[in-house]
């Protein structure tokens, strides 16, 4: 499962509204606040560019899996309409989930046709799709 930013920050307020016991103190409260300041600030890089990241990956599936319709099937036209109606985090992972489903079972049966520039063109995404989902952690504290 992949945590939502919401459930994140949620779980941030929690950890830092409820005081825990004595002995969580000193070091494990430095550590602990430590954890929510990082998730904290990967989630303020998410909230910058994961709209933008998330349309963008969204057209760039839907566009291979229209394509590929012509020599791989009509479903895979079908599933390329998939959008949402919005454009909250919610619909559009939505939209993605769905659309990711048909691209992983449209790159099965190009592997399965041997058509090697589908191939390459879908690998190629993947890799574009992971280089704007990437979030910059912080160079670690000299000790």
């Amino acid at each position: 499962m992949t945590p939502a930013l919401p459930d994140i920050l949620r779980g941030n307020f929690m950890a830092l509204a409820i005081p825990g016991p004595p002995e969580q103190q000193g070091e494990f409260m430095t550590g602990r606040v430590g954890v929510i300041a990082l998730l904290s600030l990967l989630a303020a890089q998410e909230v910058e560019r994961g709209t933008q990241a998330r349309v963008w990956e969204n057209a760039a599936i839907a566009a291979v899996l229209a394509k590929a319709a012509e020599t791989y099937g009509v479903q895979y036209a079908e599933i390329a309409s998939t959008g949402p109606v919005d454009l909250s985090l919610e619909a559009l992972d939505r939209a993605n989930a769905a659309l990711r489903r048909g691209l992983i079972a449209l790159h099965e049966a190009v592997e399965a046709a041997g058509d090697l520039l589908r191939h390459k063109m879908i690998v190629g995404l993947y890799g574009q799709m992971a280089e704007r989902r990437n979030l910059e952690l912080p160079p670690l504290p000299a000790r």
